[in-house]
């Protein structure tokens, strides 16, 4: 009996003390942030490329943000209908209890670990969710209901994601390399093959093709007259490198963004890692939220705008790139110029024109201008984990015209292809910013 009461009183103890504050917790747009901040970290780990990353932030993002378009009717519309064959999308039950932040939350991490990962990347992070619900008070069918509906949600953009192509582009051809003058060749020190050669083929989420946004074509390859076109552009990039000041060599630094840096020494070769370039900028996203103080619906919905606008960017620039196939400056440096120049920062394993962080860097300025304007100053502290110190910038345009230069100073592209692509990132972002029908 005593035993008994014991375990009753227990009981009442463990229920006093239990707090009620999952609203508080869970409804935080900080702890969406965070959210997306795992997934960098999932994808950074497993050494995904630039573009397929892409993918990732994308897919999950527009799971998110459909949990609070379902939920907040009033202030957001769904992307059914809107964003290309995707027609379909999970509806909440009538006798559902669902809080739909906590679903926004879960519907992020489930598509985020299987669009491109094996199921149970973020099983940890999901775990930690559903206790966080549990510990704060989310009753007991409002917990079940809604990780219900998140489950079905997640499937169904899980089911449009499998029709975009991504599986086939696993099994097709290798890009053919040529000894033809101007034509990129694998770059050291790791000499990699070419990288996604038929990412032009990814269905676009907004954009109806790959090439709606044409870029003109390079300067022809010339290093015999040296007044060419080709021949300035190549002067420009090995005069401007050899003079780069303590800032430029910052922003270089800054923009750097390789998520998989072959590191060699001697006989020792290692690889260090750093998020790339969509990675940054949902960095930025998140940063620029809290900067100005934006509510949870509208830091998901200014999530899921730049993902979109980053995966689209991406199918442009490489529509762009494996057309024209061109060197990079230091293939080209090496062989006509100087053997022993390098670039500042390690070259990717992929054509040169257009350049594709400038293409996606603006694309992003541009949705994150829609959602928070031109006006929001901001503080980019992301890459301080990766021991660089932070940069300002007085709008989004800003920082995306500030990274043209950093690819330039850093020796991976030549000046005309970062202001093409700047160019074509601003169409491509404007389009989703114009065409999408978001916030009410």
């Amino acid at each position: 009996m005593k035993r008994i009461f014991g375990i009753m009183c227990a009981t009442i103890l463990l229920a006093a003390c239990k707090q009620h504050d999952y609203q508080q917790i869970l409804h935080s747009p900080n702890l969406y942030c965070k959210t997306v901040h795992e997934l960098n970290q999932v994808v950074m780990g497993n050494n995904f490329t630039p573009v397929v990353a892409s993918r990732n932030y994308a897919y999950a993002n527009i799971a998110g943000y459909e949990a609070i378009a379902a939920g907040y009717p009033q202030k957001f519309t769904s992307l059914a209908g809107q964003l290309n064959q995707f027609k379909i999308v999970a509806k909440p039950l009538p006798a559902e209890k669902i809080d739909f932040e906590y679903a926004s939350l879960l519907a992020f991490c489930k598509v985020g670990q299987a669009v491109t990962f094996p199921e149970g990347s973020m099983k940890y992070y999901i775990d930690s969710l559903h206790t966080l619900a549990i510990e704060h008070g989310m009753p007991a069918d409002v917990i079940t209901g809604t990780e219900n509906y998140a489950g079905r949600l997640a499937a169904s953009v899980i089911k449009w994601s499998k029709g975009d192509n991504y599986l086939k582009t696993r099994s097709a051809s290798k890009f053919s390399v040529k000894n033809i003058p101007g034509r990129w060749v694998p770059t050291p020190p790791s000499y990699a093959a070419a990288v996604e050669p038929h990412w032009s083929e990814i269905r676009p989420m907004v954009m109806d093709s790959a090439a709606q946004f044409k870029v003109p074509p390079p300067p022809v390859f010339n290093i015999a007259d040296k007044s060419s076109a080709y021949y300035h552009e190549v002067n420009y990039i090995i005069t401007a490198t050899a003079n780069l000041t303590p800032d430029q060599q910052h922003i270089a630094d800054f923009w750097d963004d390789n998520p998989g840096k072959l590191n060699v020494m001697g006989h020792v070769q290692f690889i260090t890692k750093k998020f790339s370039p969509p990675g940054h900028w949902m960095s930025i996203t998140g940063i620029a939220a809290q900067q100005a103080k934006a509510n949870f619906g509208t830091t998901v919905c200014a999530f899921a705008k730049t993902a979109i606008a980053l995966f689209d960017g991406f199918i442009q620039c490489w529509n762009a790139k494996y057309s024209y196939n061109t060197a990079r400056p230091e293939t080209v440096i090496n062989k006509y110029f100087n053997a022993d120049w390098r670039p500042r920062l390690q070259t990717p394993p992929f054509p040169e024109y257009t350049c594709g962080h400038s293409t996606i860097s603006s694309a992003a300025a541009e949705a994150l201008t829609s959602v928070f304007g031109d006006k929001l100053a901001f503080k980019d502290t992301s890459e301080l984990e990766f021991g660089i110190k932070s940069r300002s910038f007085a709008s989004f345009r800003k920082a995306a015209e500030e990274n043209n230069w950093a690819r330039f100073y850093g020796g991976l592209h030549f000046h005309n292809s970062c202001i093409v692509a700047n160019q074509s990132g601003k169409q491509v972002g404007s389009l989703i910013a114009n065409k999408l029908q978001m916030q009410k």
